[in-house]
């Protein structure tokens, strides 16, 4: 009788669905359906919910009639199954129980089947189960499937590789979409090459910088170095910028910001090469990269490259007017031997031969960029590994799978960790019991390489429900570029989990953990990084106010891997920077990203750290000095940053609130921790400024975004007027964020 009652409940209960949208489609909305097994949710310790609190279906309406016959057949039921089990009770057969409790009449435990997962997984389990899968072995044979002499954004291969990532989703079950967007990416003209004239000499190199400004400059060639601001500052002293063309080194920052830094100095035009003090390679070789000071396609800025839509002709305020052009060591080296003028001074020299590094500012060079726009369809791809607990909250995993050339750092390596990660999370749930609580979206992007182009264009897409329900984004991209050190870039929320995990992942060549190999106690000095403009994580975290992470294996010596940008980035070249070791550097990597992953969507808790963002402090305090020096010199007046600083307590008051509800919260109850939950993940995105468009800026993030919302800028800037407006919208903004961190309304305190 006990085997029949329980094979019925198991049928009755074995399936149970809760819906969730992960994005429109054309009717509107794509529906996708997530199963809990009975194991879910019958499991009091691993997840206490049959889906979430906020998708508990309403009651049906009963009548008497329907009362009756749900009696009537209860009793048939059990009378039928007393029958049936005292039949079987005379059967000299004796059965396993499908999950017994206690030991049979013949004193025998007989084990469960081997098909039946247990669902009774502590931490310890989980985290490895998910090495084990992690192995070297596996990774080399990924890395050579996924290796492509060329990968170029919106071609052929392009389109294949995309197929078959998500022929492989399908395969695992992980119901993949793609999500087309119709972009404009900027190419060489093979009829019309880019030309560089400096007295007798001309040049026509074949790499090129993409969102460059087009047409024919001619002026006095200038050193500027790396093109900073103090850079610029410094050769300023000593040469006129204004009309000139600045000639610089690679490095340090962004192209991008090396052309915009130029252009408000009075350039006209600039050169990039790559110094051999920061780029070991050969003299000829070709530079590329995009000069967009901004992300995704810079003509349809702040809204989709839907093909459908319909928009009025519209450009990025990030797109250079100056035309910007990458050239060769070899051909820098010729320029500089030629450009006289006053000498660069130590800090200005790097190593190129017979090379004196002098300022220039007295020949001139004419340079003509012929670059077009092209039509592009590309295809992002992504596959879900759906919550039991959570549905509708997910992280996602990202990397992009474009390239100039080959891109094996640059996009094999990622895309490896990608599919083997989405490989094991799969099995993990489906041979060996593991319930997530929460979603884990995993996303292969296209045009990654003109600026994000693939990623950002999805979340301008489906924003309205991305920045509610995404609570981290993880970038897989450059994750292995040398070995010996390792770097992260990331939200202050996150920098508890990346100490956290540095303590639980063993070193890829050793067996301590990374933190006692890489870090230590002072690890946040040596680990943690500012994110740069560049950083494809960057948009997930400015632009669209989502936790985010990106992280790098290195090599001692440097942090930069120096075959990035060029067609050099292959097998054979990131073999010697990990001294043939990317295999077994490339499967810890996926154990960092996958036991990240682990952490976010196996507690009840979220693992987002909110008073770790102690910058905030920092910030204020620079602002307080510059409004008092602007006040006592009289440039301003009827300004307080007394302002801004109650902000700056509200919020940390209200962090303190979350961190003594957490406390006093029983966090096994999945209804208060969702509550909590929900307090914690508004804090980024209510750090976006809304009062900024994002047309015009789009990484409005006011501590760690881009333009002259940000408090950094504030705290420099010497335009008294915008300094009052923007210091009024980031302390509500600011003020904004620590309201929807306290959650009930009634606990909120305005006092400003």
């Amino acid at each position: 009788m006990d085997r029949i009652r329980s094979s019925f409940n198991s049928m009755m209960r074995s399936e149970r669905y809760s819906r969730f949208t992960l994005q429109p489609a054309e009717n509107g909305e794509r529906h996708v359906e997530v199963k809990l097994s009975e194991g879910a949710i019958d499991d009091g310790t691993e997840m206490e919910a049959a889906g979430s609190p906020s998708f508990r279906p309403a009651p049906p309406r009963q009548n008497r009639r329907t009362v009756v016959f749900v009696v009537l057949g209860t009793l048939l039921i059990f009378m039928i199954g007393f029958l049936v089990g005292h039949i079987s009770h005379r059967s000299p057969k004796v059965e396993a129980d499908l999950m017994p409790s206690k030991k049979s009449e013949t004193n025998e435990s007989p084990a469960p089947p081997a098909a039946l997962p247990d669902v009774s997984l502590n931490w310890q389990d989980v985290t490895q189960l998910l090495a084990g899968k992690l192995t070297s072995q596996a990774f080399e044979k990924t890395l050579k499937d996924f290796d492509r002499p060329s990968r170029s954004a919106g071609s052929e291969e392009d389109a294949r590789l995309g197929n078959r990532i998500f022929d492989t989703f399908k395969t695992l079950e992980m119901e993949p979409w793609t999500d087309i967007h119709y972009v404009q990416l900027q190419k060489p003209d093979s009829n019309r090459p880019n030309t560089i004239q400096f007295g007798s000499d001309a040049f026509k190199p074949e790499g090129y910088l993409a969102y460059s400004g087009t047409g024919r400059a001619q002026g006095r060639l200038v050193y500027g170095n790396y093109g900073r601001q103090e850079d610029l500052t410094v050769v300023q002293q000593s040469v006129d910028l204004e009309g000139s063309v600045l000639l610089l080194r690679a490095g340090k920052i962004s192209f991008a910001q090396q052309v915009d830094n130029a252009a408000k100095k009075g350039a006209i035009a600039v050169l990039i090469y790559p110094d051999p003090q920061d780029y070991k390679l050969v003299a000829t070789t070709e530079l590329y990269g995009h000069v967009h000071l901004g992300s995704g396609d810079p003509y349809t800025p702040g809204f989709p490259s839907f093909n459908h839509t319909q928009f009025a002709p519209t450009k990025s305020s990030g797109l250079p007017k100056i035309p910007a052009q990458t050239i060769t060591p070899n051909t820098a080296s010729a320029l500089l031997q030629k450009i006289g003028g006053p000498d660069a001074g130590r800090n200005f020299k790097g190593q190129l031969e017979s090379v004196f590094y002098k300022l220039g500012g007295i020949k001139n060079i004419t340079v003509e960029v012929n670059n077009m726009l092209v039509n592009k369809e590309i295809h992002n791809v992504f596959g879900v590994i759906k919550g039991f607990s959570d549905p509708d909250r997910f992280i996602v995993l990202g990397a992009q799978r474009d390239a100039w050339g080959q891109g094996y750092a640059k996009a094999t390596v990622g895309t490896s960790v990608l599919v083997e990660l989405a490989k094991a999370f799969h099995e993990m749930v489906e041979k060996d019991g593991f319930r997530p609580r929460r979603s884990l979206v995993f996303a292969s992007w296209s045009a990654g390489e003109y600026g994000s182009v693939g990623a950002t264009e999805w979340l301008e897409g489906y924003m309205s429900s991305i920045d509610k329900n995404v609570f981290t984004y993880i970038s897989l991209d450059g994750v292995v570029m040398g070995h010996g050190s390792f770097v992260a870039s990331a939200s202050p929320l996150l920098y508890s989990l990346i100490g956290s995990t540095m303590n639980e992942v063993t070193g890829p060549l050793g067996s301590d953990k990374m933190y006692q190999t890489m870090g230590g106690n002072d690890w946040e000095a040596k680990v943690l990084r500012p994110m740069s403009m560049d950083d494809p994580a960057y948009p997930f975290l400015a632009f669209s106010g989502i936790p985010s992470i990106s992280f790098h294996f290195i090599s001692v010596d440097t942090e930069a891997y120096p075959y990035y940008g060029t067609t050099l980035d292959n097998m054979d070249h990131l073999n010697y920077q990990t001294n043939q070791h990317t295999s077994e550097i490339t499967a810890t990597a996926a154990k960092f990203a996958g036991q990240m992953a682990l952490k976010l969507v196996h507690d009840h808790l979220l693992y987002l750290d909110v008073s770790r963002y102690d910058g905030l402090s920092t910030a204020v305090r620079q602002i307080y000095i510059r409004v008092n020096q602007l006040s006592q010199s009289g440039q301003l007046k009827g300004v307080s940053p007394s302002w801004l600083n109650q902000a700056r307590g509200s919020f940390q008051r209200a962090a303190g609130s979350i961190k003594l509800a957490i406390d006093k919260t029983d966090l096994s109850d999945p209804e208060a921790c969702r509550i909590l939950n929900d307090r914690i993940m508004s804090v980024e995105h209510s750090l976006i400024s809304p009062y900024m468009s994002p047309v015009e800026t789009p990484f409005r993030h006011i501590l760690l975004g881009h333009g002259p919302h940000t408090l950094a800028s504030i705290a420099q800037t010497n335009d008294t007027e915008q300094l009052r407006t923007q210091l009024a919208l980031a302390t509500w903004t600011l003020q904004g964020c620590a309201n929807a961190m306290v959650g009930n309304i009634w606990d909120i305190d305005n006092e400003i």
